[in-house]
């Protein structure tokens, strides 16, 4: 039987998509923006500006003793040879840094650091002092700035969220499939990787702790920023018309038949392909994900799906 409704489903879905120009009044639309995504989780305003204002020190303002955490052991080869050795979890200083001029004549600076023992290193960059201080900010390689953890740990730790995501993290810092629109207490904030900043050690409703990676700044399309990750108020309030038992559908990231488009989106997320057809009294709508799942929709109603 369920091998039946499987093959009835590829052949619906074969059938819009070999059809798909064939029909008038046909609408396809190759991908669905993450736009359209936030659009089912609307006013997060608020959400955007939590963290907007937290980043980096512009050069201009670092002040011998200015300290980074070394997120990889790789960040010895930014520095000159014979500098010390270090290791994920050290921490640096910066002492200061001196203008010169490049093997090719052009100017350059160099940034010089301590490590804990006192040794000290230096890293070259291609620009000019004055033009290294006019940035808003400067990334070393490797690193994460102290003070952007402490102030992502002030305005975050002890306080409780709604999480947006699935993808979740054990302690371990594997990926699994998680819950989402959930309460959320952050634990901890810790320095993070080179990709993400941050580490947020999270504790969900029933206590159970794992972890979250998330970037800061005011770069809105970054992936993991706190608008994509928490909201600051309960979605469930947003949605009083969807059942309870639907909305534990969407918590886990199921569907089921007879869920709506919106109901849908909520629970997967937006689709990589949506194909629309109208005959004389229904419109279909098909929508793919890039994982292989397909969803039939039949005037607005998941009628059938394949994950």
């Amino acid at each position: 039987m369920i091998l039946l409704k499987t093959n009835k489903l590829i052949a619906a879905i074969i059938l819009l998509l070999g059809c798909a120009s064939c029909f008038t009044g046909v609408e396809s639309t190759p991908k669905i923006s993450a736009e359209i995504v936030e659009k089912t989780l609307p006013g997060n305003i608020a959400e955007q500006k939590y963290l907007s204002d937290i980043s980096g020190d512009s050069p201009a303002a670092w002040r011998p003793g200015k300290s980074f955490y070394v997120t990889d052991p790789r960040i010895s080869i930014i520095f000159n040879p014979g500098a010390p050795e270090l290791s994920a979890g050290d921490i640096i200083s910066f002492t200061g840094m001196r203008e010169g001029v490049s093997l090719t004549g052009e100017p350059m600076v160099e940034l010089t650091f301590a490590d804990s023992n006192s040794k000290t290193m230096g890293y070259r960059v291609d620009a000019s002092e004055s033009s290294l201080k006019a940035k808003d900010s400067f990334e070393v390689p490797f690193t994460v700035e102290v003070s952007v953890v402490d102030s992502v740990k002030a305005r975050m730790a002890e306080k409780t969220f709604y999480i947006l995501t699935p993808v979740w993290y054990d302690l371990n810092e594997q990926s699994f499939t998680g819950r989402k629109y959930v309460p959320v207490k952050i634990l901890d904030v810790l320095p993070g990787n080179s990709v993400y900043p941050i580490k947020l050690i999270v504790s969900d409703e029933h206590g159970d702790s794992f972890v979250m990676f998330m970037s800061v700044g005011q770069n809105l399309k970054a992936p993991r920023g706190f608008h994509k990750l928490f909201s600051l108020t309960n979605p469930r309030q947003k949605y009083p018309l969807i059942r309870d038992e639907v909305w534990q559908n969407i918590i886990n990231n199921r569907i089921a038949i007879d869920m709506t488009l919106d109901e849908c989106r909520l629970a997967l997320g937006s689709p990589a392909k949506v194909i629309r057809r109208a005959d004389q009294s229904t419109l279909y709508e098909v929508w793919t994900y890039e994982n292989g799942i397909y969803l039939l929709f039949r005037d607005g109603i998941l009628s059938e799906y394949r994950r």
